[in-house]
């Protein structure tokens, strides 16, 4: 017995839901239009190699990285948010904290920002974890 075609386009639309119906897009663009001048002097190293990271798992799908986007497509998320490079920069500002005191009140800047995407795909199980490195400046106050 043939299925017809008008059912063979509704379940393949319906399998194109189901599947992207868990799909964070991950590519992260870390263009920014604020400029900051690092010859000038006025800042001092104060952290170097701070590290962050996040994760999540997923049922019955595939993660992948390619350059600066880290994708999943899959079923079901098992672990975790699916917002990895918010957490993970979260994480390296917590990890800052824990080793230099909060960072409120100061005048940081994150520079030699580096983000790496770290997939895993099993038959059943995926994950993507995201790790960002980065050194960070305090800038000094203006003598003017």
């Amino acid at each position: 017995m043939k299925t017809p075609a008008a059912i063979r386009t509704a379940l393949l639309a319906c399998a194109c839901a189901i599947w992207g119906g868990c799909a964070p897009g991950g590519i992260f663009p870390a263009l920014n239009l604020t400029q900051v001048g690092l010859e000038a002097g006025n800042y001092q190293l104060v952290a170097t190699n701070v590290a962050g990271e996040a994760e999540a798992a997923y049922l019955v799908g595939l993660s992948f990285s390619n350059g600066m986007m880290a994708q999943t497509l899959a079923l079901a998320r098992v672990k975790g948010t699916g917002l990895l490079y918010k957490e993970a920069i979260e994480n390296l500002w917590k990890n800052y904290e824990a080793q230099h005191g909060k960072p409120e009140g100061k005048r940081l800047a994150l520079v030699n920002v580096r983000y790496d995407a770290d997939p895993l795909n099993l038959l059943v199980y995926s994950r993507m974890r995201i790790s960002v490195r980065a050194d960070v400046v305090e800038f000094e106050e203006d003598e003017d």
